[in-house]
């Protein structure tokens, strides 16, 4: 059964490349085009400073959750950073399909739900953040240049303000967990009434115990907050790749600007991150188009400089991604509890209570015995990871 399922992702996958390729077909055949027009070097440096951002992003990945007290694997976190893009493509939704990736991933590693989103939370902030730091530098030089126009100051604080709801979010829920449960128990009883109608018992109080353990997830970004600054740092190096490359690919159509490919960067990311067309399509080419008509810049070499990089931000992590997401544990064995990078306070694996045990297990512990370990302070940590219906004794 597990092969059959392997084997229905692959053909699913499959069918939404093939789908977003023949959507996209008629760009896909100019931008290859328009490729050979530019200067390979300045490409292949473009592609280089691109793949550094998501090894930046790998990095990013790992220290959110080391924020959120959870190890992760490195190589985790480049699955993440592709699979979280590839489901935000196929299922625009404002990010919260790539969160939802990561919470379900993180639970076949036994991380909690409520550490997990908060690990998606901050990875979220600091991306944010860092394109914020750069998205300022770019309105300095804008306001001292060519000027800054209104309609982009506007976007930039629509920018600021996401980024200052995730940090209150992220804050209520450290500091009043309760305001976060007035909000998600009326949908826990709507759940509940869905259920009750198709004769299903009541769900577990999954509202208490996401927000408990989200809270604590919380109350560890502030209590160490060297680690917690470590996915901000990531996260302007990020940016600052992807902003090296959009100068290469400028340089490779002639652009030689430094202003022009600052402000040009800014406006992409910006319209990319505010737009409600997935990925900005449609919205960041012809923005970036102004923003270059407003320097000078010839509107055919605007257009294949913002083609060629529009195809490699979405093209590059979209392939990768429908690779690297059929080998996540969300989708690969639903009940493999092999807990990679999850450990507890001994340093071992924490699995998710249903990996296969090994042939020599030792026996099994007396009502007593667990009793005993049950108060301990690892059976506590580990109850937060308690399988649904199956609560921690």
């Amino acid at each position: 059964m597990k092969g059959n399922g392997g084997k229905i992702l692959a053909g699913l996958v499959i069918v939404i490349v093939l789908a977003v390729v023949f959507l996209r077909g008629d760009q896909l055949e100019e931008l290859v085009r328009t490729v050979r027009e530019g200067t390979p070097l300045f490409l292949m440096a473009a592609v280089a400073f691109q793949l550094g951002k998501y090894f930046a992003q790998g990095g990013e990945f790992v220290w959110c959750f080391r924020s959120v007290g959870a190890d992760l694997r490195y190589r985790e976190g480049l699955k993440l950073v592709f699979g979280t893009f590839f489901v935000n493509t196929v299922a625009p939704s404002l990010n919260l399909a790539g969160t939802t990736l990561v919470v379900d991933d993180s639970g076949k590693r036994g991380v909690p739900a409520g550490k997990a989103t908060g690990a998606a939370l901050l990875m979220q902030l600091s991306i944010d953040t860092g394109f914020v730091i750069i998205m300022l530098v770019g309105f300095g030089v804008l306001t001292f240049t060519v000027g800054l126009q209104p309609g982009w100051l506007l976007l930039g604080l629509a920018a600021i303000a996401l980024v200052g709801g995730l940090v209150a979010v992220m804050t209520l829920g450290g500091t009043h967990p309760d305001l976060v449960l007035k909000v998600l128990r009326p949908v826990e009883r709507l759940v509940d009434k869905v259920a009750h109608r198709f004769k299903k018992g009541p769900i577990d109080p999954w509202a208490e115990r996401t927000v408990e353990s989200f809270s604590k997830a919380a109350g560890l970004m502030v209590a160490h907050p060297a680690t917690t600054v470590r996915p901000f740092l990531f996260a302007i190096l990020s940016s600052t790749c992807e902003l090296g490359c959009f100068a290469m690919v400028g340089m490779a159509f002639g652009i030689h600007d430094i202003q022009a490919l600052i402000c040009g960067y800014v406006v992409a990311t910006l319209f990319a991150m505010i737009s409600f067309t997935p990925q900005g399509v449609g919205v960041v080419e012809a923005a970036v188009l102004v923003a270059f008509t407003l320097f000078g810049i010839e509107q055919a070499t605007g257009m294949a400089a913002v083609m060629v990089y529009r195809g490699i931000v979405f093209w590059l992590p979209f392939l990768i991604g429908a690779v690297v997401i059929q080998r996540m544990k969300a989708f690969v064995g639903k009940g493999n509890g092999r807990a990679d990078g999850a450990k507890g306070p001994d340093g071992s694996a924490k699995g998710t209570g249903k990996a296969s045990l090994p042939a020599t297990q030792p026996p099994a512990k007396s009502r007593s015995e667990a009793a005993v370990a049950s108060s301990s302070p690892a059976a506590e940590d580990g109850a937060e990871a308690a399988p649904a219906g199956k609560p921690a004794s």
